[in-house]
């Protein structure tokens, strides 16, 4: 286990948790900026969605109110996974420990897997295996919001120089990863968004089968 994942199961991740705390304005502004990324969505809006790196689900509880599907997290501090419970975010069975480098879901099991400044804490050599552990388990859509920079950079995150890695990780999916196709991007503005200033991509997997696969099981479960 990467001394990252110990930090966030640890007092520093349980810390986190108090100072992102749920208020009903923080969810209203996030229910309206998760409206513009999933507006390209209209018409094939998925029915599984999996956030890595929840903590205690202020996304999830805005994306609850934007569409019907089933949601499940992945989350390695244990209070934040008791909380995504105990608040009715998702089902117990819905919430696993761990990281983005070893998610415990079955290879294309979700139609949306999704993260939300939770790449740019993890180090640029445990990148590659965390991207294609969120590929792996996506069916069809993968969408990412973080810290936007032109070049790789590492600063300092709250007395630490280890935790925070800033990149262009749109061009990162598309460069690795080259049967993804680019939907849509844009900006959070955090004075909006009651989140940092990020940048969000949405990719749609193209590969043999992809989305004739996910048409076949969208038509089997109507």
């Amino acid at each position: 286990m990467s001394k990252q994942i110990e930090t966030w199961r640890g007092a520093f991740g349980s810390a986190y948790i108090a100072r992102n705390e749920v208020a009903p304005e923080v969810v209203q502004a996030k229910t309206f900026a998760w409206a513009q990324a999933f507006r390209a969505l209209a018409g094939a809006m998925p029915r599984s969605i999996l956030e890595v790196g929840a903590n205690i689900g202020l996304n999830l509880r805005a994306i609850k109110l934007l569409c019907p599907a089933n949601l499940f997290a992945v989350e390695p501090n244990a209070i934040a996974r008791q909380r995504l419970v105990d608040d009715n975010v998702v089902p117990l069975d819905h919430v696993r420990d761990g990281s983005a480098a070893d998610l415990p879901f079955d290879t294309r099991s979700m139609d949306l897997v999704f993260t939300s400044t939770v790449l740019i804490h993890v180090p640029p050599d445990e990148l590659p295996r965390a991207c294609q552990e969120i590929y792996r388990v996506s069916r069809r859509y993968v969408l990412c919001n973080e810290y936007f920079s032109d070049k790789p950079i590492s600063i300092e995150y709250r007395g630490h120089n280890d935790l925070l890695f800033k990149q262009d990780f749109g061009a990162f999916w598309l460069d690795n990863f080259p049967d993804l196709r680019l939907v849509d991007y844009g900006f959070f503005w955090r004075r909006a968004a009651a989140m940092d200033n990020t940048t969000w991509w949405l990719f749609e997997k193209m590969g043999p089968g992809s989305e004739v696969a996910y048409q076949t099981e969208t038509q089997v479960r109507r």
